[in-house]
C-alpha cells in the first residue's frame, strides 16, 4: 500500500481492503475546499454533537468527507503525526461463563470437558514471556463464572502483584463487576475499591456490545443491562480508575442504536469528576460471525464492510471529542483497513496482543509482533510511539533474539 501523504496534499488515493476479499479504491478528499461548517467548529471548540446531528452525519455524509472530518478532529486533539501502540498479553483466567452470549464461541459451561480455570502457576510462563517481549500488562478477562467470588479475584490479583511487582492488571469488565456485586450482595463501588486494593489498575470496556437493551436481549440476555454497564463505569470514574469503552457492531443493531451507544459514552464521559481520567479510549470492532450461534440464528446477517468500519471510526471521533483516543482494531479488520482508519479519526493501534483467544474463536486470524506493528504505522505515514495503558510514552522494546 502506498505511503499516505500529509494534509497538505489536496487529495490522495487509498487502498481499502474489503473483508470478503475484494478491493475497493476511492478518493479521500483532503482539500482546503472542505466545508468547515458549524458542526466541525463546535466539535473542535469542545462542544458536543446531538444525537440527531450525529445520525444525520453518519448516514448522509459521503465517506471521504466524513473521514476527512474525523481526521481533522484527530489532528486537532493529537497534532503530531504519531500513532500509539502497546505491548500486553490477553490472558483468560477461565472459559467458564453462565452468560452464554450468542456471539461467543469461547465460553464453556462449568461441566464441559474443555472447561478450565487457570492455576496460579499457569501465569508464570505467560508473564515471563510478556516481560521478555517488553510488555508489563495483562489484559485479564474470563466470563461470569458461577463459583468464583470476589475473594478469589482478590487473592489472584494480590498473588500476581506480589510475585511480579512491575506487572499491571487491566482486568475484568463491567459485566464481571456486576456479576460479582450481585453474587456478593455489594455495591459496584465497594467491589471496585476492594479489587483496586488487591491490585486492579484499570478497567477494560468489555461487554458493552451495543448499549441498547433491545439488542442485548437478543445477543446477551444474561449479561448486565446497558444502564448497569454504564453505572459500573460511573463508579469506576468516581474512584479515579482509568477505563476504556468499546462497541461490537454489525449484527442485529440499527444505525440509530449505534449512534445512541456513542451518545451514552459521550454523556457518561461528561459526568466524570474533575481529575478522573474516565474513558481513555474508545475501541469499536465488527462482529466476528464465524460459527457463532448468532450467525445460525440470523443467517442473513451481512458482515460489515471496510467502508462501514471507517464510517463508524469517523463518526466516533466526531461524537467522542471528549474521549482522547480512538483505537483501530487491526485484530478484527486487518492491518490495511486499520491503516486507513488512522486517516479517519483513529490515533492508536492498540496492542500486539501476545495472546488472544476470544475473537480468534470466532474467525479472526490476524497477528502482529512489535516490529510488524511499528512498520504498519510507518507505512501508513505516521511515527509509532509505544505507550502504556494510560497513554504515557514508553521507549521502544529491545529486539528479541
Amino acid at each position: 500500500m502506498k505511503r499516505l501523504l500529509g494534509l497538505i496534499r489536496s487529495c490522495i488515493i487509498i487502498r481499502v481492503e474489503r473483508w470478503p476479499g475484494n478491493i475497493l479504491y476511492f478518493w479521500l478528499i483532503m482539500s482546503n475546499e472542505l466545508n468547515r461548517d458549524d458542526i466541525l467548529s463546535r466539535v473542535l471548540s469542545g462542544g458536543s454533537l446531538t444525537g440527531a446531528e450525529a445520525l444525520h452525519l453518519y448516514q448522509t455524509t459521503p465517506l471521504p468527507e466524513l473521514m476527512a472530518l474525523g481526521h481533522q478532529v484527530r489532528m486537532f486533539l493529537h497534532p503530531d503525526m504519531e500513532v500509539t501502540w502497546q505491548i500486553d498479553r490477553n490472558v483468560n483466567y477461565s472459559n467458564v461463563c453462565v452468560s452464554g452470549c450468542a456471539f461467543c464461541n469461547f465460553y464453556r459451561t462449568r461441566n464441559h470437558a474443555q472447561a478450565y480455570v487457570l492455576a496460579a502457576e499457569d501465569y508464570d510462563e505467560k508473564i515471563r514471556e510478556l516481560f521478555r517481549l517488553g510488555g508489563d500488562q495483562l489484559l485479564l478477562q474470563g466470563g461470569l463464572h458461577p463459583t468464583l467470588g470476589l475473594e478469589w479475584f482478590e487473592e489472584l490479583f494480590r498473588s500476581l502483584k506480589q510475585r511480579y511487582p512491575a506487572l499491571r492488571l487491566h482486568a475484568l469488565g463491567p459485566p464481571e463487576i456486576h456479576h460479582l456485586a450481585t453474587r456478593e450482595g455489594m455495591s459496584y463501588h465497594d467491589v471496585l475499591l476492594r479489587l483496586r486494593t488487591a491490585g486492579l489498575d484499570s478497567l477494560p470496556g468489555a461487554g458493552a456490545e451495543i448499549l441498547c437493551d433491545r439488542v442485548r436481549g437478543m445477543i446477551s440476555p444474561a449479561k448486565c443491562t446497558s444502564e448497569q454497564w454504564l453505572e459500573v463505569m460511573r463508579q469506576a470514574h468516581r474512584i479515579g480508575m482509568p477505563t476504556s469503552a468499546t462497541m461490537m457492531f454489525g449484527h442485529v443493531e440499527t444505525p440509530e442504536e449505534r449512534v445512541e451507544h456513542l451518545m451514552k459514552i459521550q454523556r457518561l464521559q461528561q459526568e466524570r469528576p474533575a481529575g478522573s481520567p474516565g474513558f481513555l479510549a474508545f475501541i469499536p470492532w465488527p462482529f466476528q460471525a464465524a460459527h457463532t450461534r448468532l450467525q445460525r440464528q440470523y443467517p442473513d446477517l451481512v458482515p460489515p464492510t471496510a467502508e462501514d468500519y471507517l464510517r463508524l471510526i469517523a463518526i466516533s471521533r466526531l461524537v467522542l471529542n471528549n474521549v482522547a483516543n480512538i483505537q483501530a482494531s487491526w485484530l478484527t479488520v486487518g492491518p490495511q483497513t486499520a491503516q486507513i482508519a488512522l486517516w479517519a479519526g483513529a490515533n492508536d493501534l492498540g496492542s500486539i496482543m501476545i495472546e488472544e483467544n476470544v475473537v480468534s474463536a470466532a474467525g479472526s486470524s490476524n497477528r502482529m509482533d512489535a516490529p510488524g506493528m511499528q512498520e504498519t504505522i510507518r507505512k501508513a505515514g505516521f511515527v509509532p510511539r509505544r505507550r502504556d495503558q494510560e497513554y504515557r510514552y514508553l521507549p521502544d522494546p529491545e529486539p528479541v533474539l
